[in-house]
């Protein structure tokens, strides 16, 4: 050690003796793996609750058998354990578990000291999307026989997480072209046995790495057909871009100043009781309010029942929305844009100091003038009547300066809504002192969710690509999230229980 190097000669003369540190050599050791980690530990509690639900699916999925031999597959108790823990450690990385199984004491004693390789975690997260799904619903029953979750009472909501890709990966057709022509090439090459002197292990590796950039750009063209689709008269053919790294991401705009960045737009229905996560699904829209009756219907098919009543932000609210959820005889609660504040833009009058007269189907201004029926349009779901006065009136009205000062080719308009009974009768419940009781539950309960996914469980980024991949990896992170809320629950109950 480097204070030895310090002794003076009087010390040195006198030899004592120091028993160095060998960081250097190799040893065998016995190791009871039952004590690695305490009776309490979180990883013990994982295995105990993982192990009551019913895997019967993923056992059946083993194509080795006693009778036809082959190679013994991994418990899938223990890769979705790994999985759950790794993500409860903020941990998405197939690569860090398994080294994590080298050396991390809770992750060694799951596996028995063994190292379980990261292709083989990678595959069982995105391969298993189906047999996850029902796993996640088969604890939503356990929850709810536990009485965990009711669905009285549901929040719906988006949360933009980014994607596989830089937003420089986001190419115009021609460029994603020429791309796919260099990509093709280069796999032919390789193909051929063009390479450059490696390894076959490293060829073939190559090789998978070239198809699968191949696959992406040939799907980036074809997502570039749907993105056009997706935004008509609003960008040019030429302008419409898709990424090379994730074709289906999109760009969004991100939440808390983020700017934009290659996203998918994740859904997340939560039970406001304990917070347990109902629903999740990830989708390319770039907005919400598509999203809300969708989330009930999957709701509904999960939990055998609907919920009584949901509460969304505005983004949700709609015509179509509200409607459909009175349909569905579900009570909607959500935060809506006073629709007739739009009418009052900077210093004009407000809408409310036009007169309608109804026997001649026209509005009166301040100043007497006529404002006539102009025609109606369709927008969000509503049929507004327009109304508007002549240039002349206005141009020589005194009172323009209040009324329509920006008005310099067009006189006065008026815009009147016409909606729906149940939207009538949804704007007057928001109005009640109890609605906005409940309402200012969602945010405690929607916003926890969003938030304890990307801090706790460290899913800021979806570590794969593609629509079904990342839903595979949402359904892993939610199903993480509400086994934890089980563990908390349980333990509380065991504190509350008398000695």
């Amino acid at each position: 050690m480097t204070y030895a190097h310090g002794m003076n000669e009087a010390s040195r003369e006198e030899k004592r003796l120091v028993k160095y540190v060998n960081r250097q050599q190799m040893s065998w050791r016995a190791v009871d793996v039952e004590q690695l980690i305490d009776q309490d530990h979180r990883a013990r509690v994982i295995w105990e609750l993982v192990g009551q639900l019913d895997l019967q699916r993923f056992y059946e999925a083993i194509e080795s058998t006693a009778e036809e031999g082959g190679r013994p597959a991994f418990d899938p108790q223990l890769l979705i354990c790994l999985w759950v823990y790794g993500q409860s450690l903020g941990i998405g990385s197939a690569r860090e578990i398994e080294r994590r199984c080298e050396w991390d004491p809770a992750f060694q004693w799951m596996t028995g000291l063994e190292v379980v390789n990261y292709h083989t975690l990678a595959d069982f997260r995105v391969q298993k999307k189906a047999e996850v799904d029902e796993l996640f619903t088969h604890l939503l029953g356990v929850l709810s026989a536990e009485g965990l979750v009711n669905l009285e009472q549901v929040t719906v909501d988006g949360t933009k997480i980014k994607g596989q890709a830089s937003g420089k990966s986001f190419r115009r057709e021609k460029t994603l072209r020429d791309h796919l022509e260099l990509a093709r090439q280069r796999v032919k090459e390789l193909e051929e046995g063009q390479g450059e002197g490696v390894s076959q292990r490293i060829e073939k590796a190559q090789q998978r790495a070239r198809r699968e950039k191949q696959k992406r750009l040939e799907q980036a063209l074809e997502e570039l057909e749907k993105i056009r689709e997706e935004k008509p008269g609003q960008e040019e053919k030429s302008e419409a871009r898709a990424s090379g790294s994730d074709p289906e991401a999109r760009v969004m705009k991100r939440s808390g100043g983020g700017g934009f960045a290659p996203s998918y737009n994740t859904q997340i229905s939560s039970d406001t009781k304990y917070g347990i996560i109902v629903d999740v699904e990830v989708t390319q829209a770039r907005n919400d309010y598509e999203q809300l009756l969708p989330a009930v219907q999957r709701m509904e098919k999960r939990m055998k029942k609907k919920p009584r009543q949901v509460l969304v932000d505005s983004g949700f609210i709609s015509r179509e929305n509200v409607e459909a959820m009175a349909e569905e005889n579900i009570d909607l609660l959500g935060a809506l844009a006073d629709d007739r504040a739009k009418a009052t833009r900077g210093p004009r009058f407000p809408a409310e100091k036009f007169v309608y007269q109804a026997e001649e189907d026209r509005y009166v201004c301040p100043a007497g003038k006529y404002l006539s029926y102009e025609g109606q349009q369709q927008k969000d779901g509503l049929t507004y009547y327009k109304y508007k006065a002549q240039w002349q009136d206005c141009q020589s009205c005194e009172l323009k300066a209040q009324c329509c000062p920006e008005n310099r080719k067009h006189g006065r308009s008026v815009v009147q809504g016409e909606e729906s009974t149940a939207m009538i009768v949804f704007r007057q419940k928001m109005e009640t002192e109890e609605a906005k009781v409940q309402y200012r539950k969602r945010g405690a309960v929607a916003e926890f969710r969003n938030c304890w996914i990307k801090a706790k469980l460290g899913l800021w980024q979806f570590h794969v690509r593609g629509l079904v991949r990342t839903q595979a990896e949402a359904l892993w992170a939610c199903f993480t999230h509400n086994l934890q809320q089980w563990i908390l629950f349980r333990r509380q109950k065991t504190n509350l229980a008398p000695a």
